[in-house]
């Protein structure tokens, strides 16, 4: 036994089904080897890779429209991966990363769930520079801005690993450090377009959700 519980949950993004295995809730949590503690992931945070999140559907949503030719592109928090198994499906050049140590494993059964090929991955702390990752022209991300500290780690991963000529894609439900964040990519040379979006069908305007576009 694994030591955790998990279910089947079909997801629609663009009119097609997806196929994902997740955590059964937010309460399972295993570490027999103090893994997860070393990366300094608490047990209250464990489960969290492991559900579908509204933003992550939110992102997976907007990677139906996104533009793929010619770009390489790099999914920041993976957790179950939902947009990058639709980048997957649509042929682009995706790398999902997380520091998760169960991410791999259930990127991987999810892409096989949906008869797609394996996607690439990494795992990627983000106060840990990693040259060998490279640069990227699109990065995308959600869920990844409820914590001062997490805006300035992300923002210093947009630093090392986004090309000269990139665009940076969070979609957010609405966390309290998304202006600190437009600070320091404005610093980097990022001009911001935010677009407010429904989290779910039963959200009204002003929505709550931010569709975050950063180009330089």
């Amino acid at each position: 036994m694994p030591g955790y519980s998990t279910r089947s949950e079909k997801v629609y993004v663009g009119g097609l089904t997806y196929r994902l295995r997740v955590l059964s809730d937010k309460q399972q949590f295993t570490d027999p080897d103090g893994h997860a503690r070393r990366l300094g992931i608490s047990p209250a945070q464990w489960s969290l890779f492991g559900q579908i999140w509204p933003s992550g559907r939110l992102l997976a949503q907007a990677m139906l429209r996104e533009d793929i030719a010619g770009r390489r592109i790099l999914e920041l928090g993976c957790g179950i991966g939902l947009a990058s198994l639709v980048l997957q499906r649509r042929g682009a050049n995706v790398v999902a990363s997380d520091m998760h140590p169960l991410t791999e494993s259930f990127l991987a059964y999810n892409a096989a769930l949906n008869a797609l090929p394996v996607v690439r991955y990494r795992a990627l702390r983000w106060d840990v520079p990693t040259p060998s990752l490279g640069h990227f022209d699109l990065i995308i991300a959600s869920d990844v801005l409820y914590e001062r500290d997490q805006a300035w780690l992300l923002a210093g991963v947009v630093e090392r690993h986004a090309d000269r000529k990139a665009e940076v894609l969070v979609t957010d439900p609405g966390s309290g450090h998304c202006a600190d964040f437009n600070r320091m990519l404005a610093a980097q040379g990022f001009a911001l377009d935010e677009v407010r979006c429904p989290m779910d069908d039963n959200d009204v305007p002003p929505y709550r959700g931010r569709l975050l576009r950063y180009q330089r």
